[in-house]
């Protein structure tokens, strides 16, 4: 049977740089979302505590002044603020997926959580590959997280920004057969000379990423307030590179339409949708690109899952056994 339900995505700023503050917004819209009779609601890239904009700005030196805060500001699985969310999903009966700077020790990632509507966290993912001027902030994933979740609204995916321009990546997510798929962006504020930074060719991304996997697309986004435009600019210099507003949040269909009236770029609110599962049928019937439309005789993807870690700990049993391994030289002398 065909699965229907209503679906809901973020166009707001967060309160930058202040995770409760972001905690306390967020659970404002998905306490919204809940009462429009949403069950499920996406929030953009780094929504908490908001993305870290400084980096398109200025010099590393120089924003180095802004690195304690944000650090101290990124949210820590299993913290108060974390568990904050997960309760307010329980709560509301609804579905919660959302973007964040994740803090793991002396190190951050970009991430994404998905919690479903009794408060479990269902999946969270670090971003393969910080895009650009990010690698100066973040750390990167690795494939142990790069997964579709089955749920009662679906086969749900999640990737951030960039990642739907990688199209290895978006591939292992189709094979996957991912039905409801988040695309997270932070807002589309920065470097107003570079189209390929801007609204028009990134949600364009997420619409041929609906058109290409068949699936529906939920697209939040930020927006950058004045209050963030006031924290970052201080010179003329900067002034030319941001602007307020960005917001361009949407939801795509398994065809690639737009299935919203989009808000004013520089308004806050949230979008909604009906999304029909038995839609995405009609859509595979004419091409699916890990099934009938496939070439694997040509092309194929290598895919590894495998958790990458900086340290191996070896047991004292690991330890005997190595003893045994023989080692043989070019002089086929055994060492």
């Amino acid at each position: 049977m065909s699965i229907k339900f209503k679906a809901s995505v973020v166009q707001a700023a967060p309160v930058f740089m202040d995770l409760d503050g972001c905690v306390d917004k967020a659970i404002g819209l998905i306490e919204r979302a809940s009462q429009e009779g949403a069950d499920i609601i996406a929030f953009g890239e780094c929504w908490f505590p908001g993305y870290p904009w400084w980096i398109w700005l200025s010099p590393t030196a120089h924003n180095v002044q802004y690195f304690q805060q944000y650090h101290e500001n990124s949210l820590v699985v299993d913290g108060p603020q974390f568990k904050r969310l997960g309760q307010a999903a329980k709560d509301n009966n609804i579905f919660l997926s959302f973007g964040a700077s994740e803090r793991d020790h002396g190190s951050l990632y970009i991430a994404q959580f998905l919690f479903d509507n009794e408060g479990n966290l269902l999946k969270g993912r670090r971003k393969l590959k910080p895009t650009h001027m990010e690698r100066t902030v973040y750390g990167d994933g690795d494939g142990s997280d790069f997964d579709v979740i089955d749920t009662e609204l679906g086969r749900i995916g999640q990737l951030a920004c960039w990642e739907h321009l990688q199209p290895l990546s978006k591939y292992a997510m189709f094979s996957m057969h991912e039905q409801v798929h988040i695309a997270a962006w932070p807002s589309f504020s920065t470097y107003p000379q570079a189209y390929a930074l801007g609204a028009t060719a990134n949600n364009a991304a997420s619409q041929v990423y609906a058109l290409e996997g068949q699936c529906y697309v939920l697209a939040p986004c930020g927006v950058l307030s004045q209050e963030m435009y006031d924290v970052l600019v201080t010179t003329e210099e900067q002034a030319e590179l941001i602007g307020v507003g960005g917001g361009f949040a949407q939801i795509y269909g398994p065809d690639g339409s737009p299935l919203c009236e989009p808000l004013p770029e520089n308004e806050e609110g949230l979008l909604f949708a009906e999304i029909d599962l038995g839609a995405i049928s009609i859509a595979k019937s004419f091409a699916d690109p890990v099934g009938h439309y496939s070439r694997p005789d040509v092309t194929r993807l290598l895919f590894n899952k495998t958790r990458q870690s900086p340290v191996d700990v070896l047991s004292p049993t690991d330890l005997a056994s190595q003893e045994d391994i023989v080692i043989e030289t070019d002089d086929n002398q055994e060492q």
